[in-house]
């Protein structure tokens, strides 16, 4: 019996903790032959060098598509895409995969689209139909979307999106969000085993905050990252940790703010580069609230029990869960947002943990789905009837 040859691209360690379940799977089943294919980020010395963690979980690494240039600025970003599209081409070309599977928005996975669908490779994309107004993420998002033929979606209102956007029904499943899998398979670290891991006491409240800069705005994130920084800086006695931006534009520009900010604060404020999934979620859990404008704070923090306070528009367009509180960016605002989340009254509505992404199963139901799906004439997206459904 042949197996179904399926490569999975990631960029970073956030979406590699996103993948991994999946990548799991299929590396066991013995119908597939899983290739894994890594660039961005995961390459970088400055962000942690994070492919060796692939491969200390056992990964091989089919191909290092080295992308990123020393450069965060637009133009240096859009050097970065052409680059990965080139190391992209000469991969597929080849592996030889029957499938691609690729997770998201960011840049470089545009790029590995291109490159898949030039080749004439059908591609699985993971969490379309999502809306993050203020970000070229959402128009690559829609754009791998239309390049796709395979489509997992996190929510209901998503794959309803997905269908909007001329989709076929029987090509888009709602799966769920699969970092709900690491919450259910992962056994998470407590508070002395966390502290040792990050060097550092953790003290109460523990705040846990993240800001990406919002690209299309045209404004440097100075500004708005100032103002979050003051917010928690008004929260006395406050355990801060601080996790940086990724490659993005001027993601550097926040970099260089919180390790200012670490420096007039080296008692009670950390900051890190990349936990892995295992030390995030742990902390997650742990922190007595999330504070910024990352997706974790909507799709994993209220999986875990822990409130939110999501800052500006970042994430606007995406479905909230009760836990989540909308503030602007402003320091006497977020400070106020942060007050409530760390009310008991606030907390008890958070312990319910309720979530529309799922049930932690996405991996099993999308392992599934590539393994069955026919591929005949999928290139021009007509299926016939497979035995999963969404």
């Amino acid at each position: 019996m042949s197996r179904r040859r399926i490569c999975v691209v990631t960029t970073t360690r956030a979406d590699y903790g996103l993948l991994y379940w999946l990548m799991r799977r299929l590396k066991a089943a013995p119908e597939a032959e899983l290739q894994v294919v890594v660039t961005g980020m995961h390459l970088s010395p400055e962000f942690g060098m994070t492919c060796q963690a692939l491969e200390a979980d056992g990964f091989t690494i089919d191909a290092k598509i080295e992308s990123l240039l020393s450069s965060d600025s637009p133009v240096g970003i859009a050097k970065s895409m052409a680059l990965a599209t080139i190391g992209f081409a000469e991969a597929f070309d080849r592996l030889r995969p029957e499938i691609v599977v690729m997770l998201g928005d960011r840049f470089e996975i545009l790029a590995a689209a291109q490159a898949a669908m030039v080749a004439r490779v059908p591609i699985a994309h993971v969490h379309g139909g999502e809306a993050t107004e203020g970000l070229i993420d959402e128009a690559i998002r829609h754009s791998l979307t239309k390049m796709a033929h395979i489509h997992f979606t996190a929510a209901t209102p998503y794959r309803k999106r997905v269908l909007q956007l001329g989709e076929r029904p029987e090509s888009v499943f709602n799966v769920g969000a699969p970092g709900l899998d690491n919450i259910r398979h992962l056994a998470l670290m407590g508070r002395a085993s966390l502290e040792r891991h990050l060097q550092t006491r953790l003290g109460r409240p523990l705040l846990v905050a993240t800001y990406h800069p919002v690209t299309l705005s045209g404004e440097t994130p100075a500004r708005a990252m100032k103002q979050m920084l003051d917010g928690l800086h008004s929260i006395p006695d406050a355990t801060i940790v601080l996790t940086k931006a990724n490659a993005d534009t001027r993601g550097r520009t926040v970099n260089e703010m919180i390790d200012a900010f670490v420096a007039k604060h080296p008692d009670r404020v950390i900051a890190v580069t990349s936990l892995g999934q295992l030390a995030y979620l742990s902390l997650l859990r742990l922190a007595d609230c999330v504070i910024g404008n990352s997706s974790s704070g909507i799709l994993e923090a209220p999986a875990l029990g822990t409130p939110t306070v999501n800052i500006g528009d970042r994430q606007r367009g995406r479905i909230r869960p009760a836990s989540v509180i909308d503030t602007e960016e402003s320091a006497a605002k977020i400070a106020a947002a942060i007050g409530q989340a760390l009310t008991p009254e606030f907390h008890e509505i958070a312990s319910r943990r309720e979530t529309p992404f799922g049930d932690g199963t996405a991996s099993e139901r999308m392992m599934h789905i590539l393994l069955s799906v026919p591929l005949e004439q999928i290139l021009m997206k007509r299926f016939h009837d497979i035995e999963f459904q969404a």
